[in-house]
């Protein structure tokens, strides 16, 4: 069976490719490729496959060529295997049926451009993905380098920056037509690229997130609520340690209330997801003004009623129930279904029938009564203060992650 020839391209096209190469180009019966690729080869005479959104049909005619033993070429940006199509491909067919000659990344070309050392920098993609997971990454590194398309291009990537509390001044360039003879290169800051308008290929490059874990521990006076509707600093500690959220882990906050534990465990582990849903519009404004205070752009909330508000969450690794809303048997029975072999629920409760339903439903949990007194000052003297008493109950599913 013949290999599938993946040669990635720069802005320059042809030009920059070997005489030899371009003939192997030439010479092939099946070419695939963008349709800026596939313009660089108008010459080509043989069939030609324009990629877009048709990517299965791409891999089926690939496919039937390769079981004919005709020549496929395909071209692609770049490095292929970095975020580009030859990574599609070898998804689909083992490394041995694949020979890939690329060219330099698109970050590659924009560090090069800004004289930049890139060692150890993030190199990222928004094409076609979900910013929020971008824009958590950049928060983390000290710089970092982005593919754009035409909907989470710069200005809006900018913007999501902004809103996940890096700063106005923050340093950042923009790199346009990287390779080719319109190759434009600008340096500036958030606030600039937020407004500005570029060229539809660029790289945005971000300096100065680096945003490193944040131990919990947060005062309570230090969250926005309602009549101290708040998991208390004692017991949040303890169920962050309960939850015991690793790296990349997904975490739901059901119940979330005004967010204190979700926005603690979202800043301890930067690189995990934290989904969490609240069905009090008022106690959601308070989680947002939260997030305001205590940026952590890895945490999603949402505004209602679980479990069908985790219908098309991704599985968790933990999950934290800190309000029902008269569900509770189906949170359990949802959390014992989606939760990955390993994973840890952890439910506060405040009463003894909630406590007896629980115990009902999971029989071998582990339960701890947990109960907190503060020192409070009284005349000249020195007095405790009981806080209402939790019922935390911990459930490990089976397993290993």
């Amino acid at each position: 069976m013949s290999k599938i020839l993946v040669i990635g391209l720069s802005a320059a096209g042809a030009e920059a490719l070997p005489p030899a190469l371009v003939q192997r180009i030439l010479a092939a019966q099946l070419l695939v490729g963008g349709l800026r690729h596939l313009h660089y080869f108008a010459e080509f005479a043989g069939e030609t496959v324009a990629v877009s959104n048709n990517i299965d049909a791409v891999i089926w005619r690939v496919e039937q060529a390769l079981r004919c033993d005709q020549a496929v070429v395909v071209l692609a940006s770049g490095d292929p295997l970095w975020y580009g199509l030859g990574a599609t491909l070898r998804r689909h067919f083992a490394a041995e049926q694949m020979e890939v000659i690329p060219a330099p990344t698109a970050a590659q070309l924009a560090f090069a451009a800004l004289g930049e050392p890139w060692a150890g920098a993030a190199l990222l993609s928004a094409h076609g993905r979900p910013l929020v997971d971008v824009v958590a990454q950049v928060c983390r590194a000290p710089k970092a380098a982005i593919l754009t398309d035409p909907t989470n291009h710069p200005a809006a990537i900018a913007t999501a920056l902004l809103q996940a509390g890096l700063g106005k001044e923050t340093p950042c360039a923009v790199c346009e037509n990287l390779g080719g003879n319109e190759q434009r290169i600008q340096r500036g800051t958030l606030r600039w690229m937020a407004s500005a308008a570029f060229a539809a290929l660029n790289v945005v490059v971000v300096w100065g997130g680096g945003r490193q874990p944040i131990a919990p521990g947060l005062a309570d006076e230090a969250f926005a609520t309602s009549s101290g509707q708040l998991t208390k600093r004692e017991v949040r500690l303890l169920s962050l340690a309960e939850l015991a959220l690793g790296a990349g882990e997904v975490l739901w906050d059901i119940g979330a209330g005004s967010g204190s534990v979700g926005i603690e465990a979202a800043r301890s582990q930067p690189t995990a997801c934290v989904l969490a849903v609240e069905q009090r519009a008022p106690m959601l404004e308070h989680l947002h003004e939260n997030l305001r205070r205590f940026p952590a752009p890895n945490l999603r909330a949402s505004l209602g009623t679980a479990p069908a508000a985790c219908t098309d969450w991704p599985d968790p690794h933990a999950v934290f129930i800190g309000g029902s809303g008269g569900q509770l048997a189906a949170l359990i029975t949802l959390a014992q279904t989606r939760l990955h072999p390993g994973g840890r629920l952890v439910i506060n409760l405040a009463t003894l029938e909630h406590l007896h339903e629980t115990r009902t439903l999971l029989p071998d949990a582990r339960i701890v009564q947990v109960q907190v007194s503060r020192t409070v000052p009284i005349l000249e003297m020195t007095r405790l203060e009981a806080l209402n008493p939790v019922f935390m109950v911990t459930w490990h599913k089976s397993g290993k992650l």
